[in-house]
């Protein structure tokens, strides 16, 4: 939602980070030939110096553009945004070094100039977006600066964007309106609620509304149009955001179709090459960790024996890829007597019926008493997931992705499963590492979905690492 804030913000930025780069390339000049005794390679003098800087940093500043540092999805990212600096700062330094090669005329005195130069340049550039940072959060918490919002729709996701928008200070947004039903305004917001959206479009300059965000379209194109309207009429920024998830990809293109526009939805970037080099990922990544856990294997197999009378060895029939049956190998942990049928019908003939609630709302139970002690730690360490290496080499699953889900859990997504099947299903995934046990059914999903819609080779990795950090906090495990 580019409003007018954040695209003044956007300016700042680059007439900021105009003036600090010169600036970090006149402390790197002053630093090698003022205060390093040592022989140049060639005299430049500081005019000369200054003056080719002066043409090259509006290129520097292209780089920066191209790599997003002047978009609100990465300024508001602390993280991203110095990864860029840097990558930006890096590719400036190769770009000076590029200039002199193809011009033959040196502009840099020294070699070192260049490296005092990249790291002046990465760290002016991110105390200077640190210092802006705070200062505009400063004014947002004096409602300067912020957009006055009025919200409008009746899904969840209105009431999810008012909830994620609510705080001013990171956000920089102020819900001031919803026109909308009373069920989907947040109890803990103190804000106007309007039945009728024409209402709350009477008292646009009222409110001193600076966004309109709209959720969901009325079954009249003139109610819509009205919105619209109001928006182009009070020369305010307008935004539609789609209350389905399954539009949420970021993969999406605008183009023009029998001259309407169309957006093309491009569910997964799973396809084609993305899928066959995740293939390959997998199962080289997969006969290592055979090769490098069969000690483990072994000796959880013979304690399995040992300790637990009955098949070492769980088959779970799980949907995958295409809503393929595929056969879930895992270490049991549970009574060989159990998990032949639903774990809420299997509750109820032991009498529990407070378990079988609990888990047809959660699809887990907090202490399962089908578990056996020795299962109990291998469910704790996730140990009893080894074993789905197998289906990994076997192409079943791959490392990462949705979780496999039960047949009879289809019912419980209500239809919203069609995109997630159409990836392979995954022994960890981004759900495993952002709450796992701890998150609801449906909170899964929404997760699973953005990684089918957001998948990066690079993603998969990070969940990896992330997996293995939450293995060893025992975080989310039952």
């Amino acid at each position: 939602m580019p409003g007018k804030n954040t695209k003044f913000y956007s300016l700042v930025l680059i007439i900021i980070d105009t003036f600090v780069l010169l600036g970090a390339f006149t402390i790197a000049y002053i630093a090698r030939v003022q205060y390093d005794p040592r022989p140049l390679l060639t005299n430049i003098h500081a005019y000369d110096y200054l003056r080719a800087f002066l043409i090259i940093i509006p290129f520097w500043i292209i780089i920066f553009a191209l790599l997003g540092l002047y978009q609100s999805s990465t300024y508001n990212r602390r993280l991203a945004e110095w990864a860029k600096v840097a990558v930006g700062s890096f590719v400036g330094i190769l770009l000076i070094i590029g200039w002199q090669y193809v011009s033959d005329k040196n502009i840099l005195p020294a070699r070192l100039v260049a490296l005092y130069g990249l790291l002046a340049a990465f760290g002016l550039i991110v105390f200077e977006r640190e210092v802006l940072r705070l200062v505009r959060s400063l004014m947002f918490r004096y409602n300067k600066g912020i957009n006055r919002v009025l919200l409008i729709g009746s899904s969840e996701a209105t009431s999810d964007i008012a909830r994620s928008l609510s705080d001013t200070v990171k956000s920089g947004y102020k819900i001031i309106a919803i026109a909308g039903p009373n069920s989907i305004v947040p109890a803990d917001l103190k804000i106007k609620r309007y039945s009728l959206v024409e209402t709350a479009l009477k008292d646009i300059k009222q409110n001193n509304i600076t966004t309109i965000i709209q959720t969901d379209l009325y079954d009249s194109s003139g109610r819509n149009q009205k919105i619209l309207g109001a928006a182009q009429a009070n020369n305010i920024s307008y935004s539609f955001i789609p209350g389905e998830a399954e539009f949420y990809s970021g993969k999406n293109t605008i183009d023009v179709f029998l001259g309407y526009p169309m957006i093309s939805v491009y569910q997964t970037p799973l396809i084609g090459w993305g899928a066959i080099i995740k293939r390959i990922f997998d199962f080289v990544v997969s006969l290592f960790l055979l090769v490098l856990l069969s000690p483990i294997l072994l000796v959880i197999y013979v304690i399995k024996k040992m300790a637990d009378p009955g098949p070492a060895f769980y088959i779970s029939k799980r949907l995958s890829r295409f809503s393929e049956h595929i056969d879930l190998i895992k270490f049991r942990s549970m009574d060989s007597k159990y998990g032949s049928c639903d774990a809420a019908e299997e509750f109820r003939q032991m009498g529990r019926e407070d378990l079988a609630i609990e888990y047809e709302k959660h699809r887990k139970v907090q202490n399962d008493p089908r578990i056996t002690r020795f299962g109990r730690f291998l469910r704790s360490t996730s140990l009893d997931e080894l074993p789905q290496i197998f289906n990994v080499i076997k192409g079943d699953l791959s490392l990462v992705g949705p979780r496999p889900i039960l047949p009879q859990e289809i019912k419980l997504a209500h239809g919203r499963t069609s995109l997630l099947h159409s990836v392979k299903s995954g022994v960890t995934g981004i759900w495993q590492v952002s709450g796992r046990s701890e998150l609801s059914f449906d909170e899964r999903i929404e997760l699973e979905l953005f990684y089918a819609q957001n998948w990066t080779f690079w993603l998969d990795i990070k969940i990896l690492f992330k997996t293995i950090g939450v293995v060893l906090r025992k975080r989310g495990a039952k």
